[in-house]
């Protein structure tokens, strides 16, 4: 199983890090120890003291797939779920800055918060224009809609796929909109997909 994520794919949240607005999709990976199930608490690591919360669509692969067209993309996932990138933002930082690879901020252990549930997406009306918001200790932090996503679902499938084999249970994070922030111990994050909520946990 592997874990794919996509950054800088909102304009609004490219632009609070004052990053550019990519051309194509960007592409990095997680291993499988960064997955943090079941609203298992989060524990702050020791090498990070500016740990962000970055809440996103969560979609999972369900077959085998290699150089996929976009228009045939759709036929590679059914459902979809919610997760949280965390990132080590001052660690990152400091690579970035440096010109070296960044994984040790954004793949650490438990860095992939996801959802213990998946919603079918024939349950939802328009793929197209799926919300979803981000809660930390009651306070709504991030709104989103899938349908300001710069690269859809189906795009960044093909693209991805290009370059790597897609198989069944792979999950693809795709990008996080504005409002991105700091998480303390104590802090309750809940993430929901329209009104149904999707995780509830803490940060430890």
């Amino acid at each position: 199983m592997k874990i794919f994520c996509v950054g800088r794919n909102y304009i609004t949240h490219a632009k609070e890090l004052n990053n550019e607005i990519p051309k194509e999709p960007v592409i990095f990976m997680k291993p499988e120890t960064a997955l943090l199930c079941n609203n298992n608490n989060f524990f702050i690591p020791d090498f990070s003291k500016e740990i962000h919360y970055e809440c996103e669509l969560v979609y999972r692969i369900c077959k085998t797939g290699k150089n996929i067209k976009e228009t045939l993309a759709c036929n590679f996932y059914k459902e979809i779920g919610l997760g949280i990138d965390f990132t080590a933002r001052d660690l990152q930082t400091k690579l970035k800055n440096k010109g070296l690879p960044w994984e040790k901020a954004k793949s650490f252990d438990n860095s992939a918060a996801i959802s213990s549930v998946f919603i079918p997406l024939k349950n939802i009306s328009d793929k197209n224009l799926i919300t979803f918001s981000l809660k930390k200790n009651g306070e709504k932090v991030q709104s989103g809609n899938s349908k300001f996503m710069i690269f859809p679902i189906d795009r960044i499938i093909s693209h991805i796929s290009n370059f790597f084999t897609l198989e069944a249970e792979d999950l693809i994070y795709t990008g996080t909109p504005e409002g991105v922030g700091q998480v303390s111990s104590g802090d309750r994050l809940e993430g929901f997909i329209g009104n149904k909520k999707m995780f509830d946990f803490y940060i430890k």
